[in-house]
């Protein structure tokens, strides 16, 4: 009886996911081995494997990688810090602060961060008048490094907010018995903390890859499609009446995308499960 409870109270959950996100997956996987005729055909995966659209999975990887791993670092270091702190207030003000900032995207980010770094933006002729010419060496924020910098933006609070819990699990009876037998701070983190959260570490590193990779409106909206990322080159196909089978390859490329974000997320999960252990 205790069983069936559990599955009703799941069943609101499970027709949801079912209908938002088993249908247009399984609609995806469909239309991604047909052709604009309705036949069978594996073209459409030879098509994403080569050219721009094998570029836009490199370009995309490349972004995303780097922009995790920089918010990996950065993430938890603030963290820490926070977590460190004597000061409630300062705390419960930056979990906060984190929360808004990693739910921040899409356009009006994109349009934050014109306003300010753009040709024309506040701190950019702020800058001019002092001397510094930001757009001097060619650099733009409608670049790679440009958007990366946005990408930090929402990808660094989301860290913060991943890695709270996690370093206040943290027992300050480990330093205590590490500094017993000798080891000093250096070796407390080398050998005994970094070694425990590596795990949950590597996981925050494949969600916020996941995270990063999926991003797609803060992207299309800065840099108006210019730099060839693979949920822009989707939104192209499908906005397109030239490219013959667009809208399927369109598909294959969501079910390329949705897989390499699914195995993110499925790693992310047995990390978690495995770094579990040592916060019981």
């Amino acid at each position: 009886m205790t069983n069936k409870v559990k599955l009703l109270g799941l069943a609101p959950l499970i027709i949801y996911m079912g209908i938002f996100l088993g249908i247009p997956l399984i609609t995806i996987v469909k239309f991604s081995f047909l052709n604009t005729a309705g036949d069978f055909t594996l073209g459409n995966f030879q098509t994403i494997s080569s050219g721009i659209y094998r570029d836009a999975f490199i370009l995309s990887a490349q972004l995303s990688f780097i922009s995790a791993a920089i918010s990996l670092f950065l993430g938890f270091i603030f963290a820490y810090a926070i977590a460190t702190s004597k000061v409630l207030f300062f705390k419960k003000l930056v979990a906060t602060a984190s929360g808004v900032l990693a739910n921040t995207g899409g356009v009006p980010l994109a349009f934050m961060f014109i306003a300010v770094l753009g040709t024309y933006g506040s701190l950019t002729s702020w800058l001019k008048n002092i001397g510094v010419e930001l757009y001097g060496g060619g650099w733009t924020i409608y670049s790679f490094s440009g958007l990366l910098i946005v990408y930090l933006y929402f990808q660094v609070p989301l860290m913060v907010l991943l890695s709270l819990p996690v370093l206040s699990n943290i027992k300050k009876e480990w330093k205590d018995a590490a500094e017993s037998l000798g080891g000093s701070s250096w070796v407390y983190w080398r050998r005994v903390l970094i070694p425990m959260l590596m795990p949950q570490l590597l996981g925050f590193f494949l969600l916020l890859f996941a995270n990063s990779f999926a991003a797609y409106a803060t992207a299309a909206a800065l840099t108006s499609g210019s730099l060839a990322l693979v949920p822009v080159q989707i939104a192209s196909l499908i906005g397109s009446n030239v490219q013959v089978d667009g809208a399927n390859i369109a598909m294959t490329l969501g079910l390329g995308m949705v897989i390499l974000v699914g195995l993110s997320t499925i790693g992310y999960a047995q990390l978690e499960r495995r770094s579990s252990r040592w916060r019981k």
